[in-house]
C-alpha cells in the first residue's frame, strides 16, 4: 500500500514537472510569435535620424512621432480609407458567411440529390479558373462593378476552400438524428438550419468568419484593379500609394528642389512600420473575439470517439 502511493505520489510530481515545461515552451513560442509586431511598434515610434545613425534597437536612443505625422497627413483620406475597408470587412464577411453556410450545408446533406454535382463544381474552381483578364471583363463589363464599393466585396465573397472545410464540419459535427428529430416535427429545411444547425455550428462559422475577415482586411488588388475613385479607396490600397509616393520622391530627388536635411528626415523606415501597425493593429484586437470558436473550429472533429 505504502508503495503504491509513493509510485502515484512520484507519478504526480512528474506530471507536474512537465506542466510546467510544456508552459515554458508554449510561452517561449508565443513570445517569439509576438516580439515581430511588437519590434515593429517600436521601430515605427522611433527617430528616423536615430534609426539611420544606430540602427535597430529594442530602447531607441530618441523617440519620435513623425512617421505617424507623415502618414496622418493625408488627413481625411487616410479616415475615409478605414471606414471603406470597415464597411467592406463587416459587409463582405457577412455575405460571405451566408452564401458558403448554405452551400456548405447543401452538399453536406446525402439526401440532397446533386450534391456531388455542386461539390464537383466548388472543387474544380480550386483547380482551374478562368485568368485574371476574363475575370476583369466579367467584372467591369457584365457585371459594371468598375468604380463600385461591390467591386470589393463581390470577387471575395466565395471562397470553394472554405467551402470544403465547412461541408466536412457540418458532416462530423452535426449529427443526422437532429436533422431527422426536426423533419419528424414539420419543420422545414430553412428552419431546420437555422433552429438546430447554426447553434451547432459556431465553432466553424466563427473559423470561417475569421478566414474572411482577414481576407476582406489585406485586400488590396481589387482596389488596384477596379477603383479609380478616390473617395473608394481601402486601407491597404491607400498605404501602399502612400509608399509608393515617397519611394517617388526618394527617386526622383535629384531633379526636386528639396534640400538634403529634408530628406533625411523623411521617414523612410519608420513610416513603413507605421503603416504596418496601422494596418494590423485594428484586426488583432478583433482577434481575441473570435479567439475561443476559432479553437474549437479548429479542433472539433479531429478526435472521434
Amino acid at each position: 500500500m505504502f508503495k503504491r502511493k509513493t509510485k502515484s505520489k512520484d507519478f504526480h510530481q512528474l506530471s507536474t514537472g512537465w506542466n510546467i515545461a510544456a508552459n515554458l515552451i508554449a510561452g517561449i513560442f508565443a513570445f517569439i510569435c509576438v516580439f515581430p509586431f511588437l519590434f515593429v511598434m517600436i521601430i515605427s515610434f522611433t527617430d528616423e535620424t536615430s534609426l539611420a545613425r544606430n540602427g535597430y534597437q529594442l530602447l531607441p536612443e530618441k523617440w519620435s512621432l513623425e512617421a505617424y505625422k507623415y502618414v496622418f497627413e493625408t488627413g481625411d483620406m487616410l479616415l475615409r480609407s478605414y471606414g471603406v475597408t470597415i464597411f467592406v470587412t463587416v459587409v463582405g464577411t457577412i455575405i460571405s458567411l451566408v452564401v458558403i453556410a448554405l452551400y456548405a450545408y447543401a452538399v453536406s446533406r446525402k439526401s440532397f440529390r446533386y450534391r456531388n454535382f455542386f461539390s464537383f463544381f466548388a472543387f474544380f474552381t480550386m483547380l482551374f479558373n478562368g485568368g485574371l483578364v476574363p475575370t476583369y471583363i466579367v467584372a467591369t463589363q457584365l457585371l459594371g462593378l468598375k468604380d463600385s464599393i461591390w467591386a470589393l466585396i463581390w470577387p471575395l465573397a466565395v471562397n470553394a476552400f472554405y467551402i470544403m472545410i465547412l461541408r466536412t464540419f457540418y458532416s462530423t459535427s452535426v449529427p443526422d438524428a437532429i436533422i431527422e428529430s426536426g423533419k419528424i416535427d414539420g419543420a422545414s429545411e430553412f428552419k431546420i438550419f437555422y433552429k438546430l444547425v447554426l447553434p451547432l455550428s459556431l465553432p466553424g462559422l466563427a473559423t470561417i468568419g475569421l478566414f474572411s475577415t482577414l481576407g476582406y482586411w489585406n485586400d488590396w488588388f481589387n482596389a488596384l484593379l477596379y477603383i479609380d475613385n478616390p473617395n473608394l479607396v481601402p486601407l491597404q490600397s491607400m498605404l501602399m500609394r502612400i509608399e509608393t509616393s515617397m519611394q517617388f520622391i526618394l527617386q526622383n530627388s535629384q531633379n526636386a528642389s528639396l534640400s538634403m536635411s529634408a530628406l533625411q528626415s523623411l521617414p523612410q523606415d519608420t513610416s513603413r512600420m507605421a503603416m504596418v501597425v496601422l494596418a494590423t493593429g485594428p484586426i488583432i484586437l478583433a482577434y481575441p473575439f473570435f479567439q475561443r470558436y476559432f479553437i474549437q473550429g479548429l479542433t472539433i472533429g479531429a478526435v472521434k470517439e
